[in-house]
């Protein structure tokens, strides 16, 4: 090729070079991290069916023991408890906490018997503290939990217990036996020996006389925190089968959600970034309600309608740490 050529050729190369890099031709984009408060992209509020849950291991346990609670505050007097002799089919009265007066009886559901007496008579109490002990005639599912569940799931007597059998039934509807707190030893005090006539004594009778009893009793072990449920009738349960058991601690219907990359805050108060019309951002404060990890309940500061940021607001940090804003707990990261 003569000198001439070549000079054309590289004169031609740094023309398509300095074409494709002006302003007219595609751009070289170096990867970089967006700045923060950049808003990545958008979502607006909607409604769903929302629902708190809680998942137990357990297993099929026979004639599980199970805690009754004071009805309200006051001072309890127990009633002596007949042995029972076959399963009963009608609630048993136990115990009567009296406030101002008035009576409010704590009676043992029919199917199950009395286990024992968890406080002294006469003691003074305080609602919901477990006072009597009851024993389920049958199978029952029975979950232990730890004080963290123990929270999460105490009301769980307005929600639903779904049970699920290893390898067998299931789901079914579970229904909780009295509380999920632990339970103390629970004695039943024998009753008194019968009084002999006074006309009868040893010296007249020429019989020995019967040694004193002794007082306590039959006992009902202490247990720790747990769950018992009862299964319907007509679930087959095997003794010591492994269980599932899902627990529907809260639930609303048609809530208000948002992502929950969309909020920042948590335990019941937290903001979210409002776009307006001009793609300018404005933090609003707003009550939150149930998660399931995904969205989050809505119950106060938006009407709907609302286009949110997301990610949503930074928080500064507390007052006297060092670091950059971040998002508490419970909100989005």
């Amino acid at each position: 090729m003569s000198k001439r050529a070549q000079l054309s050729a590289a004169v031609l190369a740094c023309a398509l070079v300095a074409t494709a890099c002006t302003s007219s031709g595609p751009e070289a984009v170096t990867p970089d991290l967006a700045p923060r408060g950049t808003t990545m992209t958008t979502a607006k509020p909607t409604r769903q069916d929302l629902s708190n849950k809680v998942s137990l291991t357990g297993k099929v346990a026979m004639n599980p023991l199970y805690g009754l609670t004071a009805p309200t505050a006051g001072q309890i007097r127990y009633l002596e408890v007949a042995q029972s002799t076959a399963t009963p089919t009608k609630p048993t009265r136990v115990a009567t906490v009296w406030t101002d007066g008035k009576p409010n009886h704590v009676e043992v559901p029919a199917g199950s018997t009395f286990g024992g007496r968890l406080v002294d008579d006469k003691a003074t109490v305080t609602a919901g503290m477990p006072v009597a002990s009851a024993k389920y005639a049958g199978y029952g599912i029975v979950a232990d939990i730890n004080g963290e569940q123990a929270y999460q799931i105490a009301d769980a007597v307005s929600g639903t217990i779904q049970a699920q059998i290893k390898n067998g039934p299931g789901p079914f509807p579970c229904t909780l036996l009295g509380t999920i707190a632990a339970l103390p030893a629970g004695t039943v005090p024998a009753p008194p020996p019968p009084a002999a006539p006074e006309t009868e004594t040893p010296e007249t009778t020429g019989r020995p006389a019967p040694p004193p009893q002794q007082p306590g009793g039959t006992q009902s072990e202490p247990t720790g925190l747990r769950l018992v449920c009862t299964a319907p009738d007509d679930v087959k349960l095997i003794n010591g089968a492994s269980a599932t058991l899902e627990v529907v601690t809260a639930s609303a219907q048609n809530a208000l959600v948002v992502p929950v990359e969309a909020v920042a805050g948590g335990q019941g108060k937290g903001k979210v970034d409002v776009i307006g019309a001009d793609g300018a951002r404005t933090t609003k404060d707003v009550v939150l309600g149930l998660t399931d990890g995904k969205v989050v309940e809505i119950k106060e500061g938006l009407t709907g309608d609302e286009t949110l940021a997301v990610p949503g607001p930074d928080l500064p940090p507390a007052q006297g740490e060092q670091g950059q804003p971040g998002r508490p707990e419970g909100g989005s990261k």
